[in-house]
């Protein structure tokens, strides 16, 4: 799913997931998936912690089993932590079979009821398991920083402009995104703090 702003009608249609938080308060979600990374999940913990802003990384399975260290820091700083499958599996191109064993070793390493599907992709009967075992997470604004083609500044205005209140905001602490969310990580903590946001981890409840 390659929108910044994730259309209202994706969100109707498939309304069980969760896209954003109905909120009168400034608060935003900022959420990073495919970590643990040594080097860009520290960057991204030294950049919360400057503004004393809560996320939740939505991690796969073989990095926190290389990365347990980090990953345990993660948890220690106060953030929350979400499944992202062990081995970062397309749903659309994955049987379920496969996908929820997949799913189900991550939960070993990963312990949360807090899950995002890989791409934003899911089969029905994938996503019918899944709702039994977790609460599944979407978005409402894609940054694109793992996209090579977007650049930095693109991928600020991406969120800049589309952060509401309760916003649920994709970024990805990978090597791919890095050049990006070095960039612009720093500037939006910046610009919504700012503006009144504050920044929350969720709940897996």
């Amino acid at each position: 799913m390659a929108w910044v702003k994730t259309p209202n009608i994706i969100q109707c249609l498939f309304y069980k997931l969760k896209w954003n938080f109905r909120t009168n308060r400034k608060v935003v979600y900022l959420t990073f998936d495919d970590g643990p990374t040594p080097e860009v999940t520290e960057f991204v913990l030294k950049k919360l912690k400057q503004f004393n802003a809560k996320a939740t990384f939505f991690c796969l399975g073989r990095n926190v089993e290389k990365n347990p260290k980090i990953y345990q820091k993660i948890l220690d700083e106060g953030h929350k932590t979400g499944n992202h499958t062990y081995s970062h599996l397309d749903g659309w191109k994955t049987n379920s079979k496969t996908y929820m064993a997949d799913t189900n070793l991550a939960r070993t390493l990963i312990k949360s009821r807090l899950f995002r599907p890989p791409y934003g992709k899911l089969r029905q009967t994938q996503k019918l398991k899944l709702l039994k075992r977790y609460k599944v997470i979407m978005w409402d604004v894609l940054s694109h920083d793992y996209d090579l083609k977007t650049s930095p500044e693109k991928c600020l205005s991406n969120v800049l402009n589309n952060a509401r209140m309760g916003s649920i905001i994709v970024f990805h602490d990978s090597i791919k995104a890095k050049t990006n969310l070095y960039h612009t990580l720093p500037i939006i903590l910046q610009s919504l703090t700012e503006k009144g946001f504050v920044f929350e981890s969720m709940s897996p409840v």
